[in-house]
């Protein structure tokens, strides 16, 4: 299944929204991980270029959790999907409510490609954000408590049979900088890939 087109052909085709455009079997798929935002550079993004920016984070970061790979193909063959919350790129500091709200009707479908997810890693704030706006038509309420993530981190949290893990960003430079937080992410990533094997 090429993942663009069965999203294009489900909600639509729009000239600004980034989507993964790779072929994979979604039944392979058991941990999908949220990141923020799309580079504003497609080549940048997970599935662009084999030395993509958004690699040189989130490889180190699986590596570090115990996992063998040096490719975004390696993750997929772990069965580790990534994908980005916002299919916009960012046009200020931070990402505005309209991109968010433009994305989740692509980000809700895209989740639901996946039949054997047992782990949903959302990696950052705006991927939290996200995650909620979507749950919330069923639920009515949060899934995800509007607390920092360090105290959700132990928390065994589900949604649907599937275990939804709040985490850190893992791109950007900012990772490289706070240790702790990329220390606290490796140690999420290393619990997904526990429950996954």
């Amino acid at each position: 299944m090429n993942i663009k087109k069965e999203l294009e052909t489900k909600i639509g085709i729009a000239d600004d929204i980034y989507l993964n455009n790779i072929t994979i079997d979604p039944h392979t798929i058991q941990a999908i991980m949220i990141n923020e935002v799309v580079p504003s550079d497609p080549l940048q993004d997970f599935y662009g270029s084999p030395d993509a920016d958004y690699l040189k984070t989130t490889i180190p970061l699986l590596q570090g959790a115990g996992t063998q790979v040096t490719s975004i193909q390696d993750v997929l063959q772990k069965g580790i999907y990534i994908t980005n919350a916002v299919k916009t790129p960012k046009t200020g500091y931070a990402v505005d409510k309209s991109s968010l709200e433009k994305s989740l009707p692509y980000l809700e479908s895209e989740l639901s490609l996946f039949p054997n997810t047992k782990v949903i890693m959302l990696m950052g704030d705006v991927a939290k954000k996200a995650f909620n706006m979507i749950t919330k038509k069923s639920t009515k309420k949060n899934i995800i408590p509007a607390v920092s993530t360090y105290k959700l981190r132990n928390r065994e949290i589900y949604y649907e049979g599937i275990r939804v893990m709040p985490s850190y960003i893992m791109t950007g430079k900012n990772i490289l900088i706070e240790k702790s937080k990329a220390a606290m992410a490796t140690e999420d990533i290393a619990a997904m890939l526990k429950i996954i094997k």
